[in-house]
């Protein structure tokens, strides 16, 4: 048996060598000695014996075996070499009894070179074997910027507190979030019957992987399993059978794929206006009942939250726009525990549309996409990629900036306050663009941030202290609350005088949405040659966001605000555009440049008349965390 298993091992390693000479690439095992940095530039630490992931093994430690077999650790030396007689030998016995003595090692960056015992590594790799014991040295480089090392880094001290060394990652954090997604806090130490349990889900869900060909894509398994489980939740794969697991890695394999993806996201910064030529409206809507059933489910309750309460008059301008062609379906005060519950409800009752209004609801959003492919769902959300549903957001800086302009105008000490809420993506451009507008009319303003979701601290104290003049509250009043303090209000003598508010017109959003599955232009979003996430993110010239203002304001500061409105709206102005100052240095250094949409997306700096920071997730109330988790500018703070 052995000479015949050396047969099908040389077969291999000479069509392993071929492949890679063809690639232009080393064709035989790699050399540590060659990629090794200088002496001096590396320490060494003993790791004794541990399993060693035969996967993870590539190459050999000097050059004197280099030579001897295929970059697949297969052998390419003649089958009537001493060398194969010594291999078939190997066989013969592993096949016996199993070859138990271990080998010597040195890992390096994750991966590990053979200082003894490179047949047997050859034999084990033949026959499948998933790890072999063996006395590893590692050599840890010195720290440096580039990405790898970093990863590297975050590796080492994910391994102080779980041993392992059969998982890695092609981006930065994901070890974190990896020790997040099981349960753990950060550098909590695994049991072994815990590592044993993640061990045996890891495998399988590995397994599946590779046999649907994740191999051919440009990530690692593990980016591919952390993605899995933040999806579907650590403990309900643990509970899967391997039929189940194969059938939800078949289903996610789009997620997958786009993990490739960098930028992840294909922004849609207006409405379709392609029509189809055959309109397909007596198609959809021929018979005598609704065609669409619309469901939206909020986080909170209408009386209590104006996120919530602009997303329920979008709704209701929908039933009022198209009284004959929809019907809706309002769920409140969900969470993350019955989130999917009335996604379910929904879909068990007939709706074929789903909107769900909050950032923590994506995972339980794209978990039911994949289940239910024929239902399309939406998240109102930033910056996040999920290939099953699409998202949505309003470019609320635009009217950010209006707002800014009139606190500028209106401020007469120069100081005003923004109240900001969350740290997430979205709103550190929010409060730049009215600290730009502010500065625009006023280059003496200052902008003294606070955070209503911040632990420990009175605002209006802080209003008080900072003598601020102007202040821009939260967005809108809610029903249950009749008080002044909403949108931009002037402090006289303590008490608020309103003169603008911002104005989320999600109708305006959800209609012309509406209109482009009526018209069938719908699928036009989704480009067929990429995987890209689709995420809708309209503006003041989609009149999906607004500025009302006042009688309060001067006729001057309100024709003002009409002409900038009107340059936004036109696209002849862009608030991020030309140079722009942060607390730190320059944050846009071209007089002509506009900031790309993704880069005013992600802000995480804040402007030079801006007074404070962004808070650390350590800094937040308990009720940011799920917002933070899945938003934040600092999710790992």
């Amino acid at each position: 048996m052995g000479r015949e298993d050396y047969s099908k091992a040389f077969k291999a390693g000479k069509k392993d060598y071929q492949a890679r000479m063809l690639r232009g690439i080393r064709p035989t095992l790699q050399i540590l000695d060659d990629i090794l940095p200088e002496k001096g530039s590396y320490s060494e630490v003993q790791l004794g014996l541990v399993q060693i992931p035969t996967e993870q093994i590539v190459g050999t430690k000097t050059v004197a075996r280099s030579n001897s077999f295929a970059g697949n650790f297969m052998p390419i030396l003649r089958e009537s070499s001493e060398f194969a007689v010594k291999w078939e030998s190997l066989s013969d016995i592993h096949m016996r009894e199993g070859i138990r003595d271990p080998i010597k090692a040195y890992e390096y960056m994750n991966k590990f070179y053979v200082e003894e015992g490179n047949k047997r590594v050859s034999v084990m790799k033949y026959f499948g074997a998933v790890s072999i014991p063996g006395n590893v040295t590692r050599i840890i480089p010195k720290p440096t910027e580039e990405t790898e090392n970093k990863i590297y880094y975050e590796f080492l001290d994910f391994y102080q507190a779980v041993p392992i060394n059969y998982i890695w990652f092609s981006q930065e954090g994901s070890f974190a979030k990896l020790q997040e997604a099981v349960g753990k806090k950060p550098g909590e130490v695994w049991t072994e019957e815990e590592r044993l349990l993640f061990s045996s889900v890891y495998s399988r869900f590995a397994s599946e992987f590779r046999a649907r060909g994740g191999g051919k894509l440009a990530i690692t398994p593990a980016d591919a399993f952390l993605s899995f489980i933040t999806l579907y939740g650590y403990d309900e794969i643990e509970q899967k059978t391997t039929d189940e697991m194969r059938e939800l890695v078949v289903k996610s394999w789009e997620e997958f794929e786009l993990l490739e993806e960098k930028p992840g996201i294909d922004l849609k910064m207006k409405p379709n206006r392609k029509k189809k030529k055959i309109p397909l409206l007596n198609i959809l809507f021929s018979a005598s009942t609704p065609k669409l059933k619309i469901a939206f489910i909020h986080e909170k309750r209408l009386e209590t939250s104006g996120w919530t309460y602009a997303h329920e008059l979008g709704r209701l301008y929908l039933e009022q726009t198209f009284p004959e062609e929809v019907s809706t379906l309002c769920y409140e005060n969900g969470t993350q525990e019955n989130v999917e519950e009335l996604i379910n409800d929904a879909i068990d009752k007939g709706c074929n549309l789903i909107f769900t209004t909050s950032p923590p609801f994506v995972q339980a959003s794209v978990k039911a996409a994949i289940a239910n492919p024929r239902i399309r769902i939406l998240n109102c959300s930033l910056n996040i990629s999920h290939r099953y549903i699409r998202t949505y957001y309003s470019r609320m800086h635009e009217a950010k900036f209006l707002m800014g302009a009139i606190a500028g105008a209106m401020a007469d000490n120069n100081r005003m306050t923004y109240i900001a809420d969350y740290p997430i993506y979205g709103s550190i451009a929010n409060i730049n663009a009215f600290a730009l507008g502010a500065k625009m009319l006023n280059p003496r303003a200052e902008v003294y941030l606070e955070w209503s979701t911040k632990k420990d601290v009175d605002i209006e104290e802080r209003i008080r202290a900072t003598g601020s003049s102007c202040v821009s509250g939260r967005d809108m009043v809610i029903p249950e609350e009749a008080s002044r303090y909403f949108g931009i209000y002037y402090m006289d003598k303590d008490s608020p005088k309103n003169l603008a508010m911002p104005l989320y017109h999600w109708g305006k959003f959800y209609e012309q949405l509406i209109r482009t599955i009526m018209d069938g232009t719908w699928k036009y979003d989704d480009n067929p040659s990429t995987t890209k996430a689709i995420n809708y993110w309209w503006g003041m010239a989609e009149g999906v966001v607004d500025v009302v203002c006042s009688k309060h304001l001067p006729v001057e500061t309100r024709r003002l605000i009409e002409l900038l409105k009107s340059t936004i709206s036109s696209g002849e102005f862009n608030p991020f555009s030309g140079i722009l100052f942060s607390q730190t240095g320059m944050a846009n250094t071209e007089p002509d440049r506009i900031m790309l949409p993704e880069e005013i997306m992600t802000m995480d700096w804040l402007a030079d008349n801006v007074i404070g920071s962004i808070p650390a997730k350590t800094e937040l109330k308990e009720q940011a965390e799920p917002v933070i988790k899945q938003q934040g500018v600092k999710k790992d703070a």
